[in-house]
């Protein structure tokens, strides 16, 4: 198993460089940001601080999406920063949250997230492609290769990430609810031609390693509204007695709005209706023995990747543990049955 750390680009900016820094040298090998404009620092252009300042990290967003930035500049972002560095950007995409609900729009199709993958991911690659009616192609990017990950919760978006995703992001760590959204995956790989065993699938989720039970799910209540957000969707959409599992559509039941200025952050006094039932669930709390046992569970899942939310007050903290004990745990296993 893989580790990243996802985190929000607040000013100062160098303080998100200095975490990157902070995560590769602990051992973590992918380093994911928000991307939400408005809300936050602008992460591409903090991308390229943090791949001249470390070695061998990969960054991307989780997520960016289809609204918000043309898909030829995304593209050409990642070729530009591909080129200068040696390929080591990573592309997550959705239909859109924050980023396209704090200025009142919606998320885009999936129809729209799905053809976004597509061009992104063909230019980012130095092919041509079709767009708007005219093939284009980056004539300076010849070296460039690019992954486009789909986060999903969704039935229709599951399928996408089976059918056009080079991977999968799963933003919660309940591992029923991972269970039968790595297996819709799959099941849509299949179903199209496609190996599912060419696919990486990644977990993120905060994770807070301590001993103050109480305080740990304070600090990580903002996930199951933000969570909450996708799967009000999901609901409207499908109903609540869709195929979407009870354990990840009952809890929002209470849930009565949402303000994008507080989203993301430990606090967050619109995530009352999240018990802690659920902030268990869908995070991984506790000591490191037992983040290690629930990333077992998650492994033998097919989880590759496995991704912290560093959005708390216990960063430095967190880090060292995953470093010295939790990452080398996960690979010890690997390397015993090897």
């Amino acid at each position: 198993m893989k580790f990243g750390v996802v985190l929000q680009t607040n000013p100062p900016a160098w303080r998100t460089v200095q975490l990157a820094e902070l995560a590769e040298a602990h051992g973590f090998e992918y380093v994911w940001t928000f991307d939400s404009h408005l809300l936050w620092q602008e992460p591409y252009v903090i991308y390229s601080q943090i791949l001249s300042r470390t070695n061998r990290v990969v960054v991307g967003p989780m997520v960016t999406n289809p609204a918000t930035r043309d898909w030829t500049v995304t593209a050409s972002v990642f070729a530009t920063l591909n080129e200068m560095f040696g390929n080591r950007t990573v592309c997550g995409i959705g239909r859109g949250d924050s980023a396209v609900r704090v200025t009142n729009g919606k998320p885009t199709t999936v129809r729209d997230m799905r053809e976004a993958t597509h061009v992104i991911r063909e230019l980012a690659n130095c092919r041509a492609v079709e767009y708007h009616g005219s093939t284009i192609r980056f004539p300076w990017a010849s070296t460039s290769e690019l992954e486009v990950w789909i986060a999903a919760y969704g039935p229709l978006a599951l399928k996408a990430a089976g059918e056009v995703g080079d991977g999968f992001i799963l933003q919660l760590a309940d591992v029923d609810i991972a269970r039968w959204m790595i297996e819709a995956v799959r099941t849509a790989a299949s179903n199209a031609g496609r190996d599912p065993d060419t696919l990486t699938f990644c977990v993120a989720a905060p994770a807070y390693v301590g001993t103050d039970v109480a305080h740990m799910r304070d600090q990580s209540r903002w996930f199951g509204g933000m969570v909450g957000n996708h799967v009000a969707d999901i609901v409207a959409k499908y109903g609540a007695d869709s195929s979407v599992p009870h354990a990840l559509t009952d809890y929002i039941k209470a849930r009565e709005g949402y303000d994008y200025n507080e989203h993301g952050r430990a606090g967050n006094t619109h995530t009352a209706f999240v018990p802690d039932e659920i902030v268990d669930r869908f995070c991984l709390l506790g000591t490191p023995d037992e983040h290690i046992a629930k990333l077992h569970e998650l492994k033998a899942l097919g989880v590759d990747q496995f991704s912290v939310y560093l959005q708390h007050d216990n960063k430095e903290e967190t880090l060292r543990a995953y470093g010295e004990t939790i990452i080398p745990a996960l690979r010890d296993a690997v390397t015993a049955r090897s």
